[in-house]
C-alpha cells in the first residue's frame, strides 16, 4: 500500500468557500507541507494542475531540494505540452531527483478553461489526443536508454526522429497515473498507463471501475495498478470527526454553492458529473444526505471541483474503510485534508499505525532515533502507548 498526500497549490483553508481561516499560497507554506509529508513517511504528493493552481512543474522543482524521499506526482497536459518536450522535462526531473518523479496524465474536463489555454477539441477528441501523446512520451523515454529515436504519425500528433539524449533514472520511464470515468478513459488506462486512479465513489461503484479497466487491460496483455483520490477527516472519536466535517462547510452560503455547481455542470467530465450526482448537485446539505456510503461524505464536492468526497471517522473506522478499498484491488491512496499541514500530521499519527506493517516501518518512532515527544520532568523519555 502506498499513501500519498496533496500540495494545495490552489489555496488552503479551515473552511470551504470562504476567505475566513484561509492561507496564502506561497513557497514557505508549500515547503512546510512537503517537508512534513516527507518526514512523516508519506510515499509522495500529488500536485494539482489547472488555471486555479500554480504551475505543478515549477512547484515540484522548487520542492525537490528541500525534501529527501518524497515522490512527486506531476501533471502532463496533452494539448498544452508537446510530448517530446514533456519527455525531456520528465527525464531531467527524474535524474535530478534520483528517480522521484511520477506522471499524472490529465486530459481535462473544463471546456472553458481548455479553450482559454488554446485547446478546442471535444471530449472524444481529447482522449484520442491524450492516447497519442502518452504513446509518444513513453516511447521517447523508453528508447532513450538505448539511444534510439522514434517516429510517429497520428491523427492529432506526429513526431519524426524524436530523441532524448539524457534518459530518466527509472526504466523504461517514470510510472504514469491517470484517472477518468468514461469508456474512453478506461480504454486509455487499460492500454497505456501503470496506475488508474478513481475519485472517491462508494466501494461498489469503485469495484465496477476496477473490474472494467482490468478486463480491458487483459485484452491488451497488460495489468494495471489501482488507486483512489480521497479527502480524510479523522479524529480521536467519530463524533469529533463528524463535527469537524460540519465545521468545514459551516461558512458556506447558498449562493456560493449554486455558483460552484453551475460551473461544474458546464464541464464535460464524466467523473465530475458522477461527483455532482453524489450530493444532488449541491441540493443535499445535511449529514444524512451527504453521507453517501458508510463514513464516505460528499460535502467537499459542494464547492470543490474534482475529488469531492472524504472519509470521516475515528482512526480505526477510517483505517477499516481504507482496507475495504484495498480489498477491491486498490494499493495507492492519494489523500488530503483541510488545512493540509495539520491534517497531514493528524492522519499520520492516528491512522498510519493501523495500516500495513510496511508503512509503519517508515513512521517516526518505529526506527532508531529520537527521543520522540517532549521529555518528561527533565528526565524521562515518553513511553509509546500500548493501547
Amino acid at each position: 500500500m502506498q499513501v500519498f498526500w496533496f500540495i494545495p497549490t490552489h489555496g488552503d483553508s479551515r473552511y470551504l468557500g470562504t476567505a475566513e481561516g484561509a492561507r496564502e499560497v506561497n513557497h514557505d507554506y508549500l515547503k512546510q507541507v512537503a517537508q512534513a509529508t516527507d518526514s512523516l513517511g508519506y510515499e509522495g504528493v500529488l500536485i494539482p494542475t489547472g488555471r486555479s493552481c500554480e504551475d505543478p512543474w515549477v512547484i515540484a522543482s522548487s520542492l525537490l531540494p528541500v525534501t529527501r524521499n518524497l515522490k512527486f506526482l506531476v501533471a502532463v497536459r496533452p494539448g498544452l505540452h508537446q510530448p517530446s518536450l514533456a519527455a525531456r522535462m520528465a527525464a531531467t526531473f527524474d535524474r535530478l531527483s534520483g528517480g522521484r518523479l511520477l506522471i499524472n496524465l490529465v486530459t481535462g474536463g473544463d471546456q472553458a478553461e481548455l479553450e482559454g489555454d488554446g485547446v478546442f477539441l471535444d471530449h472524444g477528441q481529447r482522449y484520442e489526443q491524450s492516447a497519442e501523446f502518452i504513446r509518444i512520451w513513453r516511447e521517447v523515454l523508453a528508447r532513450s536508454h538505448a539511444g534510439q529515436s522514434f517516429d510517429y504519425e497520428g491523427k492529432h500528433l506526429s513526431v519524426k526522429g524524436a530523441k532524448l539524449l539524457y534518459p530518466p533514472v527509472q526504466v523504461p520511464h517514470p510510472p504514469v497515473y491517470f484517472g477518468g470515468s468514461s469508456a474512453a478513459a478506461h480504454e486509455l488506462a487499460a492500454e497505456q498507463v501503470e496506475a488508474y486512479l478513481t475519485w472517491g465513489e462508494p466501494p461498489a461503484e469503485v469495484a465496477k471501475k476496477v473490474a472494467d479497466v482490468r478486463v480491458r487491460a487483459a485484452k491488451h496483455g497488460r495489468t494495471v495498478r489501482f488507486g483512489i483520490r480521497l479527502h480524510v477527516i479523522v479524529r480521536e472519536t467519530d463524533d469529533q470527526a463528524w463535527k469537524a466535517a460540519e465545521e468545514l462547510i459551516s461558512r458556506l452560503d447558498d449562493d456560493t454553492v449554486v455558483r460552484a455547481q453551475s460551473a461544474f455542470a458546464r464541464m464535460d467530465s464524466e467523473g465530475q458529473r458522477r461527483m455532482a450526482a453524489l450530493h444532488g448537485s449541491g441540493k443535499k446539505r445535511t449529514r444524512a444526505d451527504l453521507e453517501i456510503s458508510p463514513n464516505l461524505w460528499a460535502g467537499v464536492g459542494l464547492v470543490r471541483g474534482g475529488a469531492g468526497t472524504a472519509l470521516v471517522g475515528d482512526a480505526k473506522t477510517v483505517a477499516a474503510r481504507i482496507e475495504e478499498y484495498a480489498d477491491l484491488g486498490l494499493d495507492t491512496f492519494v489523500l488530503s485534508g483541510y488545512p493540509h499541514l495539520e491534517e497531514a500530521y493528524r492522519f499520520a499519527e492516528l491512522v498510519f499505525p493501523l495500516l500495513p506493517r510496511k508503512l509503519q516501518e517508515k513512521l517516526p518512532g518505529r526506527i532508531p532515533g529520537g527521543p520522540f515527544g517532549e521529555v518528561v520532568a527533565n528526565s524521562y523519555v515518553p513511553r509509546v502507548s500500548q493501547s
